[in-house]
């Protein structure tokens, strides 16, 4: 299968544009709802998170999916009416309740008042989390902190190994890839209720390698290119670059993202989101290697150095292109 990028990135372009403005439309719309572009987990926002789910080796307890109206009127009695709840599993027997921070006997008589209602717990699925809004602060700061370095390690990478134009387009590839992922889960957190936490942060470094090792590939394989067939434009050497790495930008994409496709189906729910969020950046890191970066690269090598623009046309000297 042969592309030929420079011909279709009016298309591509657009086509990530458009990704970009409704991810960011969304995450506006988050920031006006939550506080934040994407809504936050209890990592970053801090509360406890109480998870728990029905017994069901007891008589009676799962005939019935929980009622959500049940568990708002028990929060309401105890004065948590403002919880976030989320009904969890297939069946609807498991639950979650993020709330303000909770001491002790106030967690306990709000599980005991639950059980009362809705039957009793399975104490193996019960998890507790507690975390203070100043450590949620400290970790969304080294989380972005963390992403602006990496950043700028990649700058300076690609600046010593290749020129400074590749590492500046290389950067903006890679904010397509984190734009694009948080578009999605700021979409996610609005229609669905998908919390943020550090996991989150770890998918997006996690994106960046993956994404600027694709991009890696094909500058390296433009700049032999270059040297090859120095008589043809940088269109023509870009089309080439990416054709020469497209199996292999395309099978690692597809190996990584198979397992990734199994933790998201059958992972618990620790997992799930994390999983997709790689999913997404995986593939936004695929398209970005091939349709973004390597394109934008022959349109400012184009309007820098005139001397390199397309001097053969594809019909002409289809020979480039084997």
């Amino acid at each position: 299968m042969k592309i030929v990028v420079s011909k279709i990135r009016t298309w591509t372009w657009a086509t990530s544009g458009l990704l970009i403005a409704v991810g960011v439309l969304a995450m506006a719309i988050s920031w006006m709802q939550f506080g934040a572009p994407l809504k936050p987990g209890l990592d970053f926002a801090g509360g406890t998170r109480l998870q728990f789910e029905r017994d069901c080796t007891q008589a009676q307890v799962c005939d019935t999916p929980i009622d959500l109206a049940v568990v708002r009127q028990v929060l309401t009695e105890q004065g948590l009416g403002s919880s976030s709840i989320q009904i969890l599993g297939a069946e609807q027997q498991g639950l979650s309740i993020r709330s303000v921070p909770l001491e002790p006997e106030i967690r306990n008589r709000l599980q005991s008042n639950l059980e009362s209602e809705l039957g009793a717990f399975d104490p193996a699925q019960t998890q507790i989390d507690t975390v203070g809004p100043t450590l949620g602060r400290q970790l969304l700061i080294a989380g972005m902190l963390a992403l602006l370095v990496s950043f700028l390690g990649i700058i300076i990478y690609l600046s010593v190994r290749f020129q400074t134009d590749y590492a500046v387009l290389a950067i903006v590839a890679l904010l397509h890839d984190v734009l694009v992922t948080a578009g999605v889960f700021a979409l996610l957190g609005l229609v669905q209720g998908v919390e943020i936490d550090s996991l989150f942060v770890v998918a997006l470094l996690t994106i960046v390698g993956f994404s600027v090792n694709d991009t890696v590939v094909i500058y390296d394989r433009v700049r032999e290119n270059l040297k090859t067939h120095g008589d043809a434009g940088i269109s023509e050497v870009v089309d080439i670059a990416v054709n020469q790495t497209l199996g292999r930008s395309i099978n690692t994409t597809l190996t990584t993202i198979l397992p990734l496709l199994a933790i998201f189906v059958l992972g618990g729910e620790t997992l799930k989101y994390f999983a997709l969020a790689l999913i997404i950046g995986f593939v936004a890191g695929a398209y970005s290697s091939i349709f973004v970066a390597s394109t934008l690269l022959a349109w400012w090598r184009e309007r820098q150095m005139p001397a390199l623009k397309t001097a053969v046309s594809y019909g002409e000297d289809s020979d480039l292109l084997e």
